[in-house]
């Protein structure tokens, strides 16, 4: 009798002893998890904001930048440490490309190389066009805050496939990238419109507008194949 209390009173011990080993082990990648969640979110914050633009900026532009980075998914930037904003794009290997490249380049996105991290880089001076007349001038102005968001978008589309989304061929790059900036800029569009009494006006239009867009854009793809 003494043998089987003995033997009950084991098991029980044993069994306590394997539940708080479960439970502690539990807590500690439960801890672990958090930790790694903060260090990928406080990493992916610390984006760098590099104004080497001698161009005024609009009021508000670097606080933008920071908003429309915090509309994108936090993993689509990881590995992305800076953005540098210049007056124009001028990198040597652009001469070489196979494409000939028409006007000013306004975004250029620089894969990670050995130790250096990938970085963005955004030529002000295409987006406002300062030297144009007083007209573009003043249309780049009004637009810049949407063609920045689309411009970012884009770069961080072209980061995310090219090195977070190893399963997507080479032959389908662009237009993933592509539907990847015009599905987030429609998003953040959308977004930014909820307290616009004008949008709300136009939005039972909306669907009219894009439909007469896309005309305007096949008419003009079709006058240049002539």
């Amino acid at each position: 009798m003494n043998f089987e209390l003995n033997v009950v009173a084991f098991q029980q011990q044993t069994c306590g002893a394997i539940y708080y080993l479960l439970f502690t082990f539990y807590n500690l990648i439960k801890l672990m998890a958090i930790k790694l969640a903060g260090l990928r979110t406080e990493k992916t914050s610390e984006l760098k904001i590099e104004n080497q633009s001698s161009i005024d900026l609009p009021k508000g532009a670097e606080e933008n930048i920071r908003k429309i980075f915090a509309h994108l998914p936090t993993e689509h930037q990881r590995g992305l440490e800076k953005i540098r904003l210049v007056d124009f794009i001028n990198n040597p290997q652009l001469k070489n490309s196979p494409v000939p490249i028409k006007g000013d380049l306004p975004g250029l996105y620089h894969p990670k190389i050995q130790n250096k991290n990938a970085w963005l880089e955004i030529a002000i001076g295409a987006l406002l066009q300062p030297t144009e007349n007083f007209g573009k001038r003043w249309m780049a102005k009004t637009s810049f805050k949407s063609n920045l968001a689309g411009l970012i978008f884009s770069l961080v589309g072209q980061h995310y496939y090219l090195t977070l989304r190893h399963s997507v061929k080479k032959g389908s790059l662009e237009p993933q990238i592509r539907q990847y900036a015009q599905k987030n800029l429609k998003e953040w569009s959308e977004k930014q419109a909820d307290n616009s009494k004008r949008a709300k006006f136009f939005k039972p239009l909306r669907p009219y507008m894009e439909r007469w867009a896309k005309w305007l854009n096949k008419k003009a793809a079709a006058q240049k194949k002539t």
